[in-house]
């Protein structure tokens, strides 16, 4: 669909709000940059394409993501990149819904959960009475769909809302889905879950193996990156950060506030949908465990450590969570795991509330900041 015709279907009204001749993109200026900003500066903000600074950003990080499995023991390959890029996908879901539409959701892990235990039901478990022994090739796709479809179910029911009431519906939809898996043994073989959920075997390839699964998740985080990156700069996400901002006001000019809304749950229920397959995947099980009430707050804790406003953040997030996960018990007891995430948590809150990534910008700014008055001061010491 063209940008015109998404505007059109998205924003009915609109046109007729502000003259026919009026570009609805250039009404949305005071999103960037104030009253003053210019047409061009809309233009270039909701361009979808990068600059070369960007470009050759994101081409090392990729060529270093590319390499970093060969020079990387299997066990570091699988359990932390692996992992890493799994979380990081489901919670960039949750950054895209909160960072970009100011909806905070604590049901992605389980439209992530949804999409594990159809694939688990549909295709091969260790269950056989359970599992209906489905093709792959139908499993994935059915999975993803019907994550997705509750997603914008999910989506429907809380759009309505605003603050902490979105937050309370969406963690009851979640400890509702907890408990539906905990206590149907029927469908979902109760506390037990379903074991040996693997990957198909695709090409003679196991998918499981540590490189395999590593770079099918760096596929899929890399797309869905990429995909987020270009879906805020389109109209659709502009007008999306615009109700985000003020949402009165978009209604006022004729936007369809609960349709963006709902859009984007499908689009972000989508996104967990593929991360909650890779999940089940790298577990080679799913079980009530993995959609409870902690890895619902897990969730939160990880797009909030990388940053909500930078498409990178969950993933960022996603390795200090996983490398505490993974060493710190070597220094504390399993049991007060939660206590370090915690005091990283609220230590990150604290200093930076736009995360790590934010961190970085202010001692980025800082430094600059620094090295421009001793260049000033140097200048003026020159002077006769």
């Amino acid at each position: 669909m063209s940008a015109a015709k998404w505007r059109k279907a998205m924003n009915p009204g609109a046109l007729a709000a502000q003259g026919a001749g009026a570009p609805i993109l250039a009404r949305l200026d005071r999103r960037f940059a104030g009253a003053a900003a210019s047409p061009a500066t809309v233009a270039r903000e909701s361009s979808p394409t990068l600059d070369s600074a960007a470009l050759l950003r994101h081409g090392l990080l990729l060529a270093a993501l590319i390499v970093f499995p060969f020079v990387a023991t299997p066990f570091i390959t699988f359990q932390i990149g692996g992992q890493c890029l799994t979380l990081g996908l489901i919670a960039l879901s949750l950054t895209f819904l909160a960072g970009y539409g100011g909806m905070i959701s604590l049901a992605q892990m389980t439209v992530a959960g949804i999409a594990g235990y159809t694939v688990a039901i549909l295709g091969v478990s260790g269950t056989a009475e359970i599992s209906l022994n489905w093709p792959s090739w139908l499993v994935v796709p059915c999975a993803l769909l019907i994550a997705t479809v509750c997603a914008t179910l999910i989506g429907w029911l809380s759009v309505r809302t605003e603050g902490i009431y979105t937050i309370m519906i969406t963690l009851a939809i979640g400890v509702a889905f907890y408990y539906l898996v905990l206590q149907n043994y029927s469908v979902f073989n109760g506390f037990q879950g379903l074991q040996k959920v693997y990957p198909p075997e695709v090409f003679g390839i196991n998918w499981r193996d540590p490189l395999p699964f590593y770079f099918l998740a760096l596929t899929c985080a890399a797309a869905g990156y990429a995909w987020v990156r270009y879906l805020v700069r389109t109209p659709f996400g502009i007008a999306l950060q615009g109700i985000r901002d003020n949402p009165r006001r978009m209604h006022a000019l004729g936007f369809n506030v609960v349709a963006h809304r709902v859009a984007a749950y499908a689009a972000a229920g989508f996104i967990a949908a593929v991360g909650g397959v890779l999940f089940v995947w790298y577990n080679a099980l799913i079980t009530p465990g993995s959609v409870g009430t902690s890895w619902l707050i897990n969730l939160l804790i990880i797009a909030v450590l990388g940053g909500l406003r930078h498409p990178v953040g969950p993933f960022l997030g996603a390795l200090v969570f996983v490398l505490l996960q993974t060493f710190a018990i070597d220094l504390i007891d399993r049991e007060r795991f939660n206590l370090v995430i915690g005091g990283v948590f609220l230590a990150i809150v604290l200093f930076s509330p736009d995360g790590l990534l934010g961190l970085w910008a202010k001692l980025r700014a800082r430094m600059t900041t620094r090295a421009a008055g001793v260049g000033r001061s140097t200048i003026s010491t020159q002077r006769p």
